[in-house]
């Protein structure tokens, strides 16, 4: 009778989970999944994933985040020194400025390439995907925070909590010096509270608008005063007396509260919930929210305390999220498109910097978002001239011709198309003569033209490791390689870099 009993249980267990949760996965199936979650997955990749249920699959990818880089940083960000921001401040000369900012731009350009290497190098591809979702979610940029060093310790913030608990992470970035420079908190100050953060706190990071009211702001922004942060370490730190300390009333809670209260309070309303999986939605399945399937996911993650893994299992088991209208309906960022490229043709660049300089000539400087809202993502990614710029990356990595023997003048031309682009890394100084300027920006973007053609692509190598007969290469490639069915046809006599050529070329590469 007890083996009977627990038979019983055991299958209602199994008829209770939706078949939809234990289908199995096609090849394009494990495709989609790969592409949504990591960056241009390759056909070794889903082989593994095809076959397994959504179930298995998405349970396989959230048990192998991780919360830790495995690339070594910069060297400068073990300097166990004070931050060198002081000899650039109000009373240093104009060698120092010059000689802070020069240092900045050069710290800032190899900390983007490599958070880009990580990229590339992380067996959890789903932790870096989240980890520049909660750089776009909770935003700051380097051009105000001008440290290159916190920016940096913000990054290994978002990547600790990235698939963790989101009230821990809304927690730690409150108390994040590169958001306090950022949003101005270390202004906010009994007497005189700084509005900045308490409004983006509310508007873009939990209730979303229309969810709160201008008094909910103002005395928000007394409970966070005294939230401030060490000059000379660049660490949180609480100054009690430039604290509030009166009674406050915020979203209908009065108290004696400060900047954890309203933390709590903004959590344990639904509509944090369900503005953080919109957003999550539009990251994963769709540009437009099912509102009903939100809430439902919505109160799941609410209902497990904020546990990021529980939304994104949701979401990445959903019917919509593996519906046909769904496919192909993201646009690829310019990181997905870089990164994604050099990963799925197995290019492995010696300095990733040059590609985050290409990313950011297609609009996406990371550490640089445009302002606090973030990179809009979506049809923003495509316009005339971050589309020149994706064809440019594309045409220089797949090239038929002998690059190397290009002449300076040629490289110049080339590089006059996004030399204007190196200002979001090198903006202009009021210090710097305007000709070495120009000069320093056209160095600079030489430099990282002769970084990208340092990669060099293997057609006939990348097709032998598709395991596809000669008669039906291109057709696996394309499986491959796009979300559906090309917009031209592809040359199936052509060679291996001719139909590559043609594939990447394509509109439909665009899109996942």
């Amino acid at each position: 009778m007890r083996i009977a009993h627990v038979l019983a249980v055991s299958l209602a267990a199994c008829a209770a989970v939706p078949a939809a949760v234990a289908a199995t996965l096609s090849y394009d199936d494990a495709r989609h999944l790969l592409n949504r979650t990591g960056f241009g997955a390759t056909d070794a990749e889903i082989r593994r994933f095809a076959g397994l249920t959504r179930d298995k699959a998405a349970r396989t990818l959230l048990a192998g985040t991780r919360s830790t880089a495995v690339t070594a940083p910069p060297a400068w960000t073990n300097d166990p020194g004070p931050l060198r921001y002081p000899r650039a401040g109000e009373n240093a000369s104009v060698e120092e400025k010059k000689a802070f900012r020069q240092q900045q731009i050069r710290e800032g350009l190899e900390l983007r390439g490599w958070w880009v290497g990580e990229m590339l190098a992380s067996p959890s591809p789903l932790t870096e995907r989240m980890t520049l979702f909660w750089h776009n979610h909770f935003v700051s940029a380097q051009q105000k925070v001008r440290l290159a060093e916190l920016m940096y310790r913000q990054n290994v913030t978002l990547r600790e909590h990235a698939l963790g608990n989101f009230g821990d992470l809304l927690h730690a970035i409150a108390r994040d010096p590169a958001m306090l420079v950022y949003l101005d908190g270390a202004h906010n100050r009994k007497g005189a509270p700084n509005e900045n953060f308490a409004r983006e706190l509310m508007e873009l990071f939990t209730l979303g608008e229309g969810s709160y009211s201008e008094r909910d702001v103002k005395e928000a922004a007394r409970a966070f005063t005294g939230w401030s942060l060490n000059r000379e370490t660049g660490r949180f730190v609480f100054r009690p007396f430039l604290h509030d300390y009166g009674e406050k009333t915020v979203l209908g809670r009065s108290g004696r509260l400060d900047g954890d209260d309203v933390l709590d309070l903004l959590l344990a309303r639904p509509e944090t919930a369900e503005f953080v999986t919109r957003k999550l939605w539009r990251e994963f399945v769709s540009p437009d929210p099912d509102e009903g399937e939100v809430k439902r996911i919505a109160a799941r993650f609410r209902d497990s305390r904020y546990d990021i893994k529980v939304a994104l299992s949701a979401l990445l088991t959903a019917d919509a999220f593996y519906a046909p209208e769904n496919r192909g309906a993201l646009v690829k960022s310019p990181v997905d498109l870089v990164v994604g490229t050099l990963h799925q043709f197995g290019m492995r660049p010696g300095d990733a910097a040059p590609f985050a300089v290409a990313a950011a000539t297609m609009g996406q400087n990371l550490f640089g978002p445009p302002n606090v809202k973030g990179w809009p993502g979506g049809d923003a990614w495509i316009n005339s001239s971050t589309l020149l710029a994706r064809k440019s990356f594309l045409d220089r990595l797949f090239r038929a011709d002998d690059a190397a023997g290009r002449s300076e003048t040629s490289l110049a031309t080339e590089a006059s198309a996004s030399v204007a682009m190196t200002g979001a890394l090198m903006p202009a100084s009021p210090t710097s003569d305007a000709d070495s300027e120009r000069a320093g920006k056209l160095r600079f973007q030489r430099a990282m033209d002769r970084g990208l053609r340092s990669v060099r692509f293997d057609g006939q190598a990348w097709f032998d490791s598709l395991r596809a007969a000669p008669e039906t290469r291109v057709a696996s490639a394309r499986s491959v390689l796009l979300a559906y069915a090309p917009q031209a046809a592809t040359e199936t006599d052509a060679d291996p870099l001719a139909v590559v050529r043609q594939i990447v070329f394509d509109a439909a590469y665009q899109l996942k």
